[in-house]
C-alpha cells in the first residue's frame, strides 16, 4: 500500500502504474531520492525482474500548480567543488536514460508548470498529454543561472527544434499549453486536469492490449535514431558555470527569495 506522505505516489492498476511526484508545496521539485525511486521503477518495468507486471506507466504531479518544476534547489547549497558539478550532470543523466530507455511506454501527465528537470523529464517520456494550465520552459538564465547538459539540449532540440529552445532559454519565457500542441510536443490538450488523467489511463489501458515486443522494439528504435550521432564533450561548459560565483548567486537568491545579482564571472 502506498504512502500518501511518500515524496513519489506509486500505485499499480491492472498492468498501469501511475507515479504521482508528491511536493506540491514545493511546485513538485524533485529530491535526489525522487529521481533515483523514478528511475528504478522504470528500469525494472517490463523486464523478468519487475513483480508488478508493469505495461504502461503515466506520470503525473500532485497540486494544481506543477508537474515538476525541476530539481529542489537547496540540494545545490552542498556544492563546493568542480566534481560536484559532474557529478550531478552524470547522476541526473543516468535517471533520465533509464526513462528513456524503459522497455514500457511512458506517459507524461502534464498539468500547471513543467520547468527545469521536470521538462527534461516530461521530454525522456515516450507520450506527452497536457491540461490547458500547462505551461513549459527552462527558464535558468533568469531563475539559477546553471546550464544543461549537452544531451539534454539534444532531448529538447529533438522534440523543439534548435529555434525554440534557444529562444525558450534565452528569453527565459514559458510555453503556454496551445504553443506546446502547436510545437509538436505534446499530443493533445485536455480542459482540466481530471480530464487529463482520464484520458491519459484511456490510453495506457489501450496500450496494455498491444504487443509488447513491439511497442520495446520501437520505443527503442526511436531512441536510437535521436541519439544516432555522438554527443560533443561539454565538461568544460558544466565546469564553468557550476564553479562560477553567478550559480553561487543563483543558487542562494531562489532560496532567499530575491532577485540574483549576475556578475557574469
Amino acid at each position: 500500500m502506498t504512502d500518501e506522505n511518500s515524496e513519489l505516489l506509486v500505485r499499480h492498476d491492472n498492468s498501469i502504474t501511475h507515479v504521482t511526484l508528491n511536493r506540491p508545496a514545493a511546485r513538485n521539485a524533485l529530491t535526489f531520492e525522487m529521481y533515483e525511486s523514478l528511475a528504478a521503477l522504470c528500469g525494472r518495468a517490463g523486464t523478468a525482474d519487475d513483480p508488478d507486471n508493469i505495461k504502461v506507466i503515466v506520470i503525473s504531479g500532485a497540486g494544481d500548480k506543477a508537474f515538476a518544476a525541476g530539481t529542489d534547489i537547496s540540494k545545490f547549497t552542498d556544492f563546493t567543488s568542480v566534481e560536484d558539478g559532474l557529478a550531478y550532470e552524470h547522476k541526473m543523466e543516468s535517471v533520465i536514460q533509464q526513462i528513456e530507455t524503459c522497455r514500457v511506454p511512458v506517459i507524461a501527465a502534464l498539468h500547471g508548470a513543467v520547468t527545469g528537470g521536470g521538462l527534461v523529464i516530461a521530454t525522456a517520456a515516450h507520450l506527452r498529454l497536457a491540461s490547458r494550465s500547462a505551461i513549459a520552459g527552462m527558464p535558468i538564465a533568469r531563475t539559477l543561472g546553471n546550464c544543461l547538459a549537452v544531451a539534454n539540449l539534444r532531448r529538447l532540440v529533438a522534440l523543439f527544434g534548435e529555434s525554440r529552445v534557444a529562444h525558450m532559454i534565452l528569453t527565459a519565457e514559458l510555453l503556454d499549453a496551445d504553443a506546446l500542441l502547436a510545437s509538436g510536443f505534446v499530443h493533445e490538450l485536455l480542459d482540466d486536469k481530471p480530464a487529463l488523467i482520464a484520458r491519459a489511463t484511456e490510453i495506457a489501458t489501450r496500450m496494455t492490449a498491444m504487443a509488447p515486443l513491439t511497442i520495446a522494439a520501437s520505443l527503442e528504435g526511436l531512441r536510437r535514431l535521436r541519439h544516432d550521432a555522438p554527443l560533443p564533450d561539454d565538461r568544460d561548459l558544466i565546469t564553468e558555470i557550476y564553479q562560477s560565483t553567478d550559480f553561487a548567486e543563483g543558487v542562494s537568491a531562489f532560496l532567499d527569495k530575491r532577485t540574483p545579482a549576475w556578475q557574469g564571472r
